[in-house]
């Protein structure tokens, strides 16, 4: 099995910074792309940012600019570095990886049990 582990998730003021990370562990064979997904109240979950195992990165229109994602593969990490926060990016963080199982062909999606980031004066 793989688990995925965030941290860093707090109660911040605007136009701070805030850094979130995820770990995978578990029997993992390879990690194709991993990112961050966050809903918040009453809201759909939408996808954030995600960084491929070549290094290569997609935004949403909401946070480029101001978010950038990163990746150290040694350790099956994965880091989201938040600056210029805003009222509007309060939500849970979800990490997000896609997968090979150890010992398998076959890539499966999994998610982290959310850290809450909270934008507020």
């Amino acid at each position: 099995q793989v688990q995925l582990v965030e941290s860093g998730g707090c109660l911040v003021q605007p136009g701070v910074s805030l850094s979130v990370s995820c770990a995978a562990s578990g029997s993992i064979g390879a990690i194709n792309y991993m990112g961050w997904y966050r809903q918040a109240p009453v809201k759909q979950r939408e996808l954030v940012a995600r960084i491929h195992s070549d290094g290569s990165t997609s935004y949403a229109d909401s946070v480029k600019g101001r978010f950038t994602i990163s990746r150290d593969n040694a350790k099956n990490t994965v880091y989201l570095q938040m600056d210029s926060l805003k009222p509007e990016d309060t939500a849970v963080y979800y990490c997000n990886a896609h997968v090979r199982y150890g010992g398998s062909y076959v890539y499966n999606d999994y998610w982290g049990q959310g850290t809450q980031v909270t934008v507020s004066s």
